[in-house]
């Protein structure tokens, strides 16, 4: 079986993980399936959104111990793992189509690092959020890196002092997710969401993204000089000149630039 699949209907893609048999375990060969896939949906002009979902009981259950067992006897070959499966994770923050992740069953470890890396996330109310590796000696610390960014200092020490699961009402209150959707509305309520997302303009989409990330971590004063520019870019392009125009006179905008426009 292939370690991840694509499936797209444009303009919204979906990148599933394909494990099953063993939780979706992040094998150093199924991370670079999911950063081959990346790469080719980031090259990929009819996709606006991305979808990261994943088959069988879970989500995902983080790194493949089984492998990490085998290789813990050198230190390069266990540290080729965690530079591959970052190098990965900061993909998707690259990627410039926003990334939603559809979370059912369990995400725990570096799948728990994985929904926090991803932009947005939707989960089943039945899935069930952690990180573990306190318990069985090893602190989550690549997890850490995403985790407390997304839900902060206090609650993401709790999650990685305490390894205890986090349901999926706690992880809405936390902000790991978006929204919490009943189990058999989990793909309807996702494709969805990814529609409505999809009909921003795919370059405005892309920029915004971009701009996020790279404003995040600055003081105030720097973040609004840079949001300053590049608003001001953004203005000029042609498909803000679209929008602007379409709202005045009441119509749908029809976008014209790609993503890489501007």
């Amino acid at each position: 079986m292939d370690p991840v699949l694509i499936e797209k209907e444009p303009p919204v893609a979906w990148l599933t993980l394909n494990r099953p048999e063993v939780r979706n375990a992040l094998s150093l060969e199924m991370i670079g399936a999911i950063s081959g896939a990346l790469d080719r949906i980031a090259a990929d002009d009819s996709v606006s959104v991305l979808v990261l979902r994943a088959n069988g009981p879970a989500f995902c259950g983080g790194h493949d111990l089984s492998e990490m067992m085998r290789k813990r006897g050198n230190i390069n070959e266990v540290r080729e793992i965690f530079t591959a499966c970052n190098k990965m994770m900061q993909k998707i923050h690259e990627l410039p189509q926003p990334v939603i992740a559809q979370v059912h069953g369990v995400a725990t470890a570096a799948g728990c690092q994985l929904v926090a890396a991803c932009d947005l996330a939707v989960a089943e109310t039945g899935a069930r959020f952690s990180t573990p590796g306190v318990k069985i000696g090893i602190f989550c610390t690549t997890p850490m890196v995403p985790l407390v960014r997304v839900i902060g200092r206090r609650r993401a020490m709790e999650m990685l002092l305490s390894g205890r699961f986090v349901s999926a009402e706690e992880a809405l209150g936390f902000g790991l997710v978006n929204k919490v959707v009943e189990t058999e509305k989990l793909d309807s309520e996702t494709r969805d969401w990814a529609m409505e997302l999809a009909k921003a303009s795919p370059y405005v989409l892309a920029l915004g993204k971009r701009a996020f990330y790279s404003q995040v971590d600055l003081d105030e004063r720097s973040a609004y000089e840079y949001a300053k520019e590049v608003i001001s870019m953004n203005c000029l392009a042609e498909d803000a000149s679209e929008g602007m125009g379409a709202f005045l006179e009441k119509r749908k905008p029809e976008w014209k630039s790609g993503r890489k426009a501007g």
